[in-house]
């Protein structure tokens, strides 16, 4: 659950040392998940080519709350190949383009019940997730339902997630996240929210969030949404930090391995324009411009004698 410096509000991760991280750690792979964006796509998978460093490529998103549209869900979409990353462009896009609020993107659930989901594995977004957020009000039966929902959208694909990022609320969740898995039968995967490289880069992180938020960082009554812990944590950590729950981090390699995204870089493929009556796709572009010329000199010359006299 990576957040680089192209997630614009609250990462300050370089990609290029995110992956010198995972080599010095000898990890056999590495997610990028910036929120509600893939602008950082292609650098990572260029910087993670050759290192033996399999790139994983999703995205955390935001998913409308039709109740509270201030406060939105948040999954993790990951793409299990070049189809899945293909249909992960396509919902970013529609939420862009279709469903913005207070300048914040979000996914509607009816997109992701209508569209393909086949090449798309979903983590449930802990507690920020409307499974995990129906849990930490104490309504079990709602997380319930939102998880069955998601277990029957995405069958085999659909996992629990678990973090422990050093706050009451994560740690409140993930014990109830465990029960909730063992009543369903639901798999779980342990992850970490990573913000920034190291501890020490905590108050800088802060800052940044600060200066995207337009708040203070001395304000005492500023929001604190982030802990010293979300930094890259070693293999060490995470087994120490969910030693009670290793399927958790077993289901990570095996999600790791379900992942198989390949980009050919150095083309550029445009899209085939549909052309009326077999017309090549240079005439066509011809006549649409001579189309708007007239069109253009129609306006500037409205008094039909004019645009006689006047036209070329």
């Amino acid at each position: 659950r990576l957040h680089s410096e192209f997630s614009i509000t609250d990462g300050i991760t370089r990609l290029g040392d995110a992956v010198t991280a995972a080599i010095a750690q000898q990890m056999p792979a590495l997610a990028i998940t910036d929120l509600m964006n893939l602008f950082g796509m292609v650098k990572f998978y260029k910087t993670c080519q050759g290192k033996g460093i399999k790139p994983i490529i999703g995205v955390d998103v935001y998913l409308e709350n039709h109740l509270d549209r201030d406060q939105p869900f948040r999954l993790l979409l990951l793409a299990k190949n070049r189809q899945g990353y293909g249909r992960l462009c396509e919902l970013l896009t529609q939420a862009y383009r279709h469903n913005q609020y207070r300048g914040r993107a979000e996914l509607k659930r009816e997109w992701l019940e209508q569209g393909d989901r086949r090449d798309l594995i979903m983590l449930s977004g802990a507690h920020q997730g409307d499974v995990g957020m129906a849990l930490l009000a104490g309504n079990t039966e709602q997380a319930q339902r939102y998880a069955c929902y998601w277990a029957e959208l995405f069958p085999s694909a659909f996992y629990l997630e678990l973090q422990r990022r050093g706050d009451r609320q994560s740690e409140q969740c993930t014990e109830q996240m465990l029960q909730l898995a063992a009543s369903l039968q639901l798999p779980v995967v342990a992850t970490h929210p990573i913000q920034f490289l190291q501890r020490d880069d905590f108050k800088a992180h802060e800052a940044r969030v600060c200066i995207a938020e337009g708040n203070i960082l001395g304000d005492s009554r500023r929001p604190r949404r982030f802990t010293e812990e979300q930094y890259f944590k070693s293999t060490a950590e995470m087994q120490a930090l969910f030693a009670d729950v290793p399927e958790a981090l077993q289901n990570s390699i095996e999600i790791a391995k379900r992942c198989n995204v390949e980009i050919q870089l150095g083309k550029n493929f445009l899209p085939l324009f549909p052309t009326p009556d077999g017309m090549s796709l240079d005439d066509f572009l011809i006549w649409q411009a001579k189309e708007g010329l007239e069109k253009r000199l129609r306006v500037l010359y409205p008094d039909p004698t004019q645009y006689q006299a006047e036209k070329p």
